[in-house]
């Protein structure tokens, strides 16, 4: 099993916050420790979220797919298989399962799903999580965080400002998966405090990977 864990869910539902207390957690053990995101943690990847996120071009769901894609086969040529062929943990924010909902059940891209399927495992490049821990809150108070962070001045990308159905769609697909895959998929009641979700992860990730740590 490797050590990469994917940290997904609706926006707002506080996984990035969560991603960097599992980093410290793991480094506090003498871990080596690998945090990323998808999409533009890379050069180019810098220049395609750009293009996804900013809103100045606003790209057609295929397209939309196709970009998503090539970010994440750089992301994880780049970063992600050299960390992990170092014996690295890789802590990454947001990977296929993202994909998964946003594109293929949001944009309703999925009629088409086995050739799309097989499109997600391409930009992989082989490289599965060992872990996929899913943040699950509900999309009313997901709304209401993004609203607070809005307010505080962080600036709202283009997917962020989809109508709630679309976070709704983008829920239940995250749902969906779960069920599909329970083995690598684990569930974290993101609806508790910083500190209660945060010893659910600890808790997980000691369950998973005890052997490694």
């Amino acid at each position: 099993m490797n050590k990469l864990i994917t940290f997904e869910g609706v926006d707002g539902c506080g996984k990035s916050t969560q991603l960097n207390h599992a980093a410290e957690y793991l480094r506090g053990l003498g871990e080596n420790v690998v945090t990323t995101f998808e999409p533009g943690d890379t050069p180019l990847g810098m220049e395609i979220r750009k293009l996804l996120l900013a809103g100045v071009y606003v790209p057609v769901p295929e397209t939309e797919l196709l970009l998503f894609l090539a970010d994440r086969a750089q992301h994880v040529r780049d970063i992600i298989q050299p960390a992990l062929e170092s014996d690295s943990w890789v802590l990454c924010d947001r990977y296929t399962d993202s994909t998964l909902a946003y594109q293929l059940a949001a944009r309703k891209l999925g009629e088409s799903a086995a050739p799309l399927r097989d499109m997600l495992n391409f930009a992989e490049c082989g490289v599965s999580p060992g872990l996929t821990l899913w943040f699950d809150v509900s999309v009313k108070e997901a709304m209401r965080r993004m609203k607070k962070r809005a307010e505080s001045g962080e600036k709202a990308t283009r997917l962020d400002e989809e109508a709630v159905s679309f976070h709704e769609r983008v829920s239940a697909a995250f749902e969906q998966q779960f069920e599909l895959e329970t083995k690598r998929i684990s569930r974290i009641d993101a609806a508790q405090g910083i500190d209660d979700v945060g010893e659910q992860v600890r808790s997980v990730i000691e369950q998973k990977f005890g052997w490694a740590l």
